[in-house]
C-alpha cells in the first residue's frame, strides 16, 4: 500500500481533524501504507483502529507498534504513550478522510459505479475495456463499502491513470460518505432493483440514494445510466449535466442489437457508439445480462477517448477467474470451471449457467461442505434441481453426493452416475465424456476439483 508524498503525519492529522499526541519530530514524515488489519502492519505504516461488531481493534495497538507502525489513529484517548497517535472522533470517518487525501493526490480519472445488481461484473467489464489504453486500478472483489473503498484507494499504484471504483450502499446517507471520497469523473448506475427495500422502502428511495453519487462528480464529468431501466431512463440533468444512456432501446446513445446467445461461449451482438460507429463482438461470458455490461464498458471507453477497435478488444478479452464460472474451450469440449467453492444456492446458479449451453450438458458435482445435519437433504435438492433443468448427465463425486445422484436419476431426461472419489471419475472420463460436451465442474474447495478440470483439459 504505497502512499504518496502528501501523506505526512501532519497532513493526515489535518485531513481527519484529529489531535496529534507524541514526538512532533515525526509530523513531517510520510507513512508508507495505511491498514485497518493489525496483522498487515509493516514498518512505516499507519494503523487505523476500527472496531468491528465483536472486536475492539484498539486492543491490538501494542502489536502494531511492535510491528513497526509509525503512528496509530484512535478514537479512544490513550493518554500518555511511548508511541505517537492521532486522536479522532471516529476512526471510521478518519479512514474515509485519509483515503480522500490520497485520492486527491493523484492526477487521474475515476469511474464510480453503483446500482442494485451487476456492479461487480460491470466494474470488471469497464476495467477490461479501459485497460486497452490506460493503467487501470479497480475495486478488488466487492470491496465497495466504507471500509472497502478506502482500502482499494490505498492500494492504488502511483502510475494509476484511471480508477474504477465500485460503491455499494444499503442505508440512506451512505452514498455521500463514499462518493465524497471517490469524487468520480464518470458516474455509472447499472440499474435500480429491489435490494435493501427494508431500508429504502421503495425503488424510488433506492434511486434517490444511489444517484447521490452524482453530487460529488467532478466538474466536466459524465453521467452514464442504463436506459433500459424504467426509473433511470427518466432521470433529468444533474448539476447541469445531461445523462447519457446505454442499453438496447432507441433512447440509448450507446446500444446493442443483433443479440444472439452462443451457449457457454457467451453472447454475440452489434454495439453502436454515440457517433454512429458500430462493431460486432462476442461478450465472452454466458448470460444475456453481460451484454448490458459490455455496452456500459463501451460508453465509458468512448467517453475516455478509446477507439471502437480498442473497446471491442477490451470487451472480448474480459478475463475470467479460474474456479469462478471460468470458461475453458478445448478441442473436445467446453468446461465451465466453477470449482472454487460450492453451496446449494451457488450449485443451482451454476446449473442455470450450464443450461445456456448449446449441446449435451454434463454436471460434475462434488460434496458441499459445512452443511451439518441438513447435508443429505440439501444435496438431494441439488439433484432434483439438475433433473428439473434437464441436465443430460449428472456425475456425483464423494460420499455426500449419494442423495444428489439418487434424486437426479429420477428425472426423465437425466442420467446420473456416482463415483467414490476424483480418481475413479478421472478413470471413467474417456467412457462418459463425448466430443462437443459442455461440462460444469463444481464442489466445495476441499474436494480438490481443479484436478478434475485438469484431467478434462488433457482429454
Amino acid at each position: 500500500m504505497k502512499i504518496h508524498e502528501k501523506s505526512s503525519i501532519e497532513n493526515i492529522t489535518r485531513a481527519c481533524k484529529g489531535t496529534f499526541h507524541g514526538d512532533e519530530s515525526i509530523l513531517s514524515q510520510e507513512v508508507s501504507g495505511v491498514v485497518i488489519d493489525s496483522r498487515k502492519v509493516q514498518p512505516g505504516y499507519l494503523f487505523v483502529a476500527i472496531d468491528g461488531e465483536r472486536v475492539n481493534a484498539h486492543k491490538f495497538i501494542p502489536d502494531t507498534v511492535k510491528a513497526g507502525a509509525m503512528c496509530v489513529v484512535s478514537h479512544e484517548d490513550l493518554g500518555e504513550t511511548d508511541f505517537p497517535y492521532i486522536l479522532v472522533e471516529s476512526t471510521g470517518q478518519a479512514l474515509l478522510d485519509i483515503a480522500k487525501l490520497y485520492r486527491d493526490s493523484f492526477d487521474m480519472k475515476v469511474v464510480g459505479i453503483t446500482g442494485s445488481v451487476g456492479k461487480t461484473s460491470t466494474k470488471e467489464m469497464i476495467a477490461s475495456v479501459l485497460a486497452q489504453k490506460y493503467h487501470v486500478h479497480k475495486t478488488l472483489g466487492n470491496f465497495n463499502n466504507e471500509w472497502g473503498l478506502p482500502i482499494t484507494i490505498f492500494d492504488m499504484p502511483e502510475d494509476t491513470e484511471v480508477a474504477v471504483l465500485e460503491m455499494g450502499v444499503n442505508h440512506f446517507g451512505e452514498m455521500r460518505r463514499l462518493s465524497s471520497v471517490s469524487s468520480p469523473d464518470i458516474c455509472v448506475i447499472t440499474n435500480i432493483g429491489i435490494a435493501h427495500l427494508e431500508f429504502f422502502k421503495t425503488r424510488e428511495g433506492i434511486l434517490q440514494e444511489k444517484s447521490q453519487m452524482i453530487q460529488d462528480m467532478k466538474n466536466g464529468g459524465s453521467i452514464i445510466l442504463n436506459g433500459d431501466d424504467d426509473l433511470l431512463c427518466k432521470m433529468s440533468p444533474v448539476k447541469g449535466v445531461a445523462p447519457v444512456f446505454f442499453g438496447t432501446g432507441s433512447n440509448c446513445a450507446f446500444r446493442a442489437d443483433n443479440i444472439e446467445p452462443q451457449g457457454l461461449r457467451g453472447t454475440s451482438c452489434t454495439i453502436t457508439l454515440k457517433d454512429g460507429t458500430s462493431f460486432d463482438c462476442l461478450v465472452p461470458v454466458p448470460g444475456i445480462h453481460m451484454v448490458s455490461n459490455a455496452i456500459a464498458g463501451a460508453a465509458v471507453g468512448y467517453t475516455l477517448g478509446l477507439t471502437a477497435s480498442e473497446i471491442k478488444a477490451g470487451i472480448e478479452s474480459l478475463p475470467s477467474i479460474p474456479g469462478r464460472n471460468h470458461i475453458i474451450e478445448t478441442d473436445h469440449m467446453i468446461i465451465l470451471d466453477d470449482c472454487y467453492n460450492a453451496n446449494p444456492i451457488s450449485m443451482k446458479a451454476s446449473i442455470d449457467v450450464l443450461n445456456m449451453a448449446i449441446g449435451r450438458r454434463v454436471a460434475v458435482l462434488g460434496n458441499m461442505g459445512e452443511l451439518g445435519d441438513t447435508a443429505e437433504v440439501l444435496h438431494a435438492e441439488v439433484g432434483t434441481y439438475a433433473a428439473q433443468q434437464n441436465v443430460d448427465l449428472v456425475c456425483g463425486i464423494g460420499d455426500l453426493t449419494h442423495a444428489l445422484v439418487e434424486e437426479a436419476s429420477r428425472g426423465t431426461h437425466t442420467q446420473a452416475l456416482w463415483f467414490a472419489d476424483n480418481e475413479s471419475f478421472i478413470q471413467a472420463i474417456p467412457d462418459i465424456i463425448k466430443d462437443g460436451d459442455n461440462v460444469l465442474v463444481k464442489a466445495s474447495h476441499g474436494m480438490n476439483f481443479p484436478q478434475i478440470v485438469h484431467a478434462l483439459e488433457e482429454l
